[in-house]
């Protein structure tokens, strides 16, 4: 057993794993993460952006140009194609910006969803091919980025929201819509994938959400990308889907008609002490179960929720830390402001418009992602066991794939899908070509 978990890690790290598969193989459709090109076009509090949007549209010339943070890609002067699905200007921001647009909800990373202007004159690389299909039906699997020397952590995340890919450890890694189409139509998986898996394992739990759940289970990183086992065993199948299921119901809290998660036998975290209005540090009290922020407390915390890490980062540290540095105008750790490095240094021109102190709507966040991230926490001696199982079940082959016709995966479905249900308006009001 010892021999043959050692034989297949030291193969998943060569990439020659013959009892796994890649998730690039699985979903085969990826987008790279958004570049926003500059920082104050999203963040956790949609009033500070409205507010930036207004003081930008209200500059002139060289004040506009200053605050905008020109790049390769757009200036105050770019025409550029709208988003899918929004209808904001197309023209050139210095000459018409038009009304402010709502500021959308995004995952800005794994568990914390942030807002941003939905503007492509103000976006680097937006990706436009994830606005084209997001929908009320879309799920997004978002990959977390491979770290060597990070303790356990998550692999990839699901989420309803549209993701900008971010990485807290700064390595990126891909997008992957379950759908290729809206309407839930077009599954992102590999072709003759979803025929393997009801053949072998039974036609009960064989749709695209069932296979998004088993992988967000059973999901492994490896420097090659994520790496995936498929059972040949339908109780194993049948437990990983149902321990993603609710990985999936987790993550998306509440949206899509589901329950919003609830930590069992009532106990919850509450706002023992109100929070400061500008908040320094954050401190966990193992002891006593507490964050403490400033003279503010909030208890019970279970010490799971507060050591859970992706890619090696304390995810309640760093929801904290940008929340913190948003409430004083400043820039966070590892956010580039003006095309510098700015670890907790005074925000300049637009990324310190808005600042309004600690938000009533953040400490609510904040409970509930520890409810999230403890609900998380609670699940993983279930991963655990599934992944033991794994080492003694089998697999279904790369060389049955193969021989399916599943692998290699064809070229075409790699890119994005035609969509052609309206026109969208291109640069300066044309016509754009889909």
């Amino acid at each position: 057993m010892a021999a043959r978990r050692t034989a297949a890690t030291a193969a998943a790290g060569s990439g020659e794993d013959t009892r796994s598969v890649e998730l690039d193989e699985l979903m085969p459709w990826s987008v790279r993460p958004l570049r926003t090109g500059r920082s104050w076009v999203s963040g956790p509090d949609p009033a500070a952006l409205r507010a930036r949007w207004e003081r930008l549209a209200a500059a002139e010339g060289a004040e506009q140009e200053r605050l905008f943070r020109p790049s390769r890609s757009r200036t105050p002067h770019t025409p550029v194609a709208a988003l899918p699905g929004r209808s904001t200007g197309t023209g050139r921001f210095a000459r018409e910006p038009g009304a402010c647009p709502d500021p959308v909800r995004i995952a800005h990373g794994p568990f914390d969803e942030q807002w941003l202007l939905p503007d492509h004159r103000l976006i680097d690389a937006a990706r436009p091919e994830l606005w084209r299909v997001g929908d009320e039906r879309q799920l997004f699997a978002v990959e977390h980025g491979y770290v060597p020397q990070a303790a356990a952590g998550p692999a990839l995340s699901v989420t309803h929201l549209l993701p900008d890919g971010h990485s807290p450890a700064g390595r990126p890694g891909r997008i992957r819509p379950l759908y290729r189409r809206p309407g839930a139509t077009d599954p992102n998986l590999a072709p003759g994938l979803l025929d393997v898996v009801r053949t072998r394992l039974g036609p009960q739990e064989a749709g695209p959400e069932s296979v998004l759940a088993w992988i967000l289970a059973a999901a492994l990183p490896s420097p090659s990308g994520c790496r995936v086992p498929l059972p040949a065993d339908a109780e194993v199948w049948a437990a990983g889907v149902e321990l993603g299921r609710e990985m999936v119901r987790l993550q998306l809290r509440g949206a899509r008609g589901g329950e919003r998660p609830r930590l069992p036998g009532g106990r919850r975290p509450y706002v023992r002490a109100a929070l400061p209005a500008r908040p320094t540090g954050i401190v966990y009290d193992a002891e006593a179960e507490a964050l403490v922020i400033g003279d503010g407390r909030i208890s019970p915390v279970p010490a799971g929720a507060w050591e859970f890490a992706v890619s090696g980062v304390r995810v309640l540290e760093l929801w904290f830390d940008r929340r913190a540095a948003a409430a004083v105008g400043t820039v966070p750790e590892g956010v580039e402001a003006d095309g510098l490095e700015a670890d907790g240094l005074e925000a300049v021109g637009l990324e310190a418009v808005g600042a309004r102190g600690w938000v009533p709507e953040w400490t609510s966040e904040l409970l509930e992602l520890i409810t999230v991230l403890a609900l998380l926490d609670g699940l993983r001696p279930r991963q655990e066991a599934l992944r033991a199982r794994l080492e003694r079940a089998p697999l279904i082959s790369r060389d049955e794939l193969r021989a399916a016709g599943v692998l290699p995966v064809p070229a075409s479905v790699r890119r994005p899908a035609s969509v052609l249900g309206h026109q969208e308006e291109g640069p300066e009001g044309q016509f754009a070509l889909l």
